[in-house]
């Protein structure tokens, strides 16, 4: 399964901002996706941890996760983002 990390679009970011807002201090915690999550990282710096592989996320970015993925969190620096599920 492979989340996927790029730039978002001027429309994603504005489309986004209807989004609702998610806060996290720098922890680490598993976490298993049911449904689809597309999000755009306001502020942060994340690390996904799924089987073997990693990906690293930041504020600016545009992350989805894909639905079924079971992965780990180690926020480093407190996370806000927009995000939506389906």
């Amino acid at each position: 399964m492979t989340i996927i990390v790029r730039k978002p679009t001027e429309s994603e970011k504005n489309e986004a901002l209807a989004w609702p807002v998610w806060e996290k201090e720098a922890s680490s915690f598993p976490w298993s996706y049911t449904e689809k999550e597309t999000c755009l990282v306001l502020d942060g710096d994340v690390t996904v941890k799924a089987g073997d592989r990693e990906v690293s996320f930041k504020g600016g970015d545009y992350v989805i996760f894909p639905a079924g993925l079971s992965c780990t969190w180690n926020i480093r620096k407190a996370v806000r983002k927009h995000y939506k599920f389906g």
